[in-house]
């Protein structure tokens, strides 16, 4: 492990002297369980009559173009590849769209559901798959490259997408095989020795941030595999109207044939980032600004998706997602360091820090117009100690940040408001 932890900063510490500026693009993802998006769901009362496919692809197709997300991850398909070619032709490239291409499906716990991955491939390339056997459903890893203008030269950066469907259920027995399966995902993650950019995303099934499976992923005793929640909202989601806007189940308020009824009450449907896209140290940062669940305006508590009136959507997209799933689908965005080698990009702002460092950072800081900065500290683990917001005018400024942590190295980020980073360590 000591020399795993070792070779990992060696790497980052390469990375930031390579990266001195940093061009930033963004990409956007979506996680969605699609209700049984199959005819042999294997459940009486959501067959071929009351959760039609045709219907599902037409809703599907409209809520996918008005998202278009570059990374579309899904729970509830069937669990044959004929349904992702299905989904793909039918509902994804379709209205000149065709470029979106689908992952490998496994199916080793032997269910009647499966997940999957679509993504753009003018963005992205899939590297690598792998999956995990549970005894409920397989949990699936999607490792992608991104289509930077350096790849010919062979820069890049790669992260992976892992897609979860954790059993169902408010009991003891539930709750305990959701912890089963959250262990059989960490422990894949620490065993690979690969800590980096992943996220995990899909129906937790979870109703409170307490419960065991969630602490394993947001607690995990190795902190460069831990998951970390992009809105920082813990809680007891369930029937609770402090999260009235991150609901995502149910979209119907009475009992519909398959649907679950009850209204918008639970927050199932999550994605988590690892520490390194949470804090952008390996070239991928999360947008929390951006994290929502579509068509959630606060204002569905216990009810449906489209009663009250939903005016955050077009009234087309409400009444698909109201036909389409019990589930909403969840989105956020992504920055990303597009130019990864080492290149002659201007980012506005340089900056020099004094090293080493006492008990404050002393930076200086110059920049050609007047913007908002944050000043990240973190530990080489991947853990965030310390954050400073400051608005600073044209020109050479002067920031001091308190800092009372032991000797060691640390971690200096720097961002703009328009997510341009530069990375420098710090040493005490």
């Amino acid at each position: 492990m000591k020399n795993l932890v070792r070779n990992i900063i060696c790497l980052i510490l390469f990375g930031f002297f390579c990266f001195p500026v940093l061009g930033q693009e963004t990409f956007k993802m979506m996680q969605y369980n699609l209700m049984y998006y199959t005819e042999t769901s294997g459940v009486s009362d959501c067959n071929a009559v009351s959760n039609p496919i045709a219907s599902k692809d037409a809703n599907i197709r409209t809520i996918f173009h008005y998202v278009m997300p570059d990374i579309f991850c899904v729970c509830e398909m069937g669990s044959n590849i004929s349904y992702a070619d299905r989904l793909l032709n039918n509902a994804i490239n379709t209205d000149g769209v065709d470029y979106y291409r689908h992952g490998p499906l496994t199916n080793y716990s032997g269910g009647n559901l499966a997940n999957m991955i679509f993504y753009n491939s003018r963005k992205f390339t899939l590297y690598e798959h792998t999956a995990i056997s549970t005894s409920y459903r397989d949990i699936n890893g999607y490792k992608m490259y991104y289509n930077s203008q350096e790849l010919a030269q062979g820069d890049t950066n790669f992260i992976t997408f892992w897609i979860l469907h954790l059993k169902a259920g408010s009991y003891d027995d539930n709750a305990a095989a959701r912890y089963v399966q959250a262990q059989r995902l960490m422990n894949k993650l620490s065993s690979m020795g690969n800590p980096g950019n992943y996220v995990v995303s899909g129906d937790f099934n979870i109703y409170d941030a307490a419960e065991d499976a969630y602490q394993e992923m947001t607690q995990y005793s190795n902190s460069l595999y831990r998951l970390y929640d992009p809105i920082e909202r813990p809680g007891h989601w369930n029937n609770n109207s402090a999260f009235r806007d991150i609901h995502t189940q149910s979209t119907h308020s009475s009992n519909d044939d398959c649907f679950s009824s009850g209204g918008l009450d639970d927050r199932f449907d999550i994605i988590l980032v690892s520490p390194y896209i949470k804090y952008g140290i390996d070239g991928i940062n999360v947008l929390p600004e951006t994290y929502h669940a579509l068509g959630q305006d606060g204002n569905r508590y216990n009810g449906s998706i489209i009663s009250p009136a939903n005016n955050s959507i077009p009234s087309n997209v409400a009444t698909a997602l109201y036909h389409q799933s019990d589930h909403l689908p969840v989105i956020t965005e992504f920055s990303i360091n597009a130019h990864v080698g080492i290149v002659d990009r201007d980012p506005g702002f340089y900056f020099n820090v004094v090293n080493p460092i006492q008990d404050e950072v002393q930076i200086q800081l110059q920049t050609e117009t007047e913007k908002t900065f944050r000043f990240d500290i973190f530990s080489v683990d991947g853990r965030l100690l310390t954050s400073k917001v400051q608005h600073l005018d044209e020109g050479v400024q002067k920031i001091a940040i308190p800092f009372h942590f032991p000797h060691g190295m640390y971690i200096l980020k720097v961002s703009d408001s328009k997510h341009q980073t530069q990375i420098k360590k710090l040493v005490k």
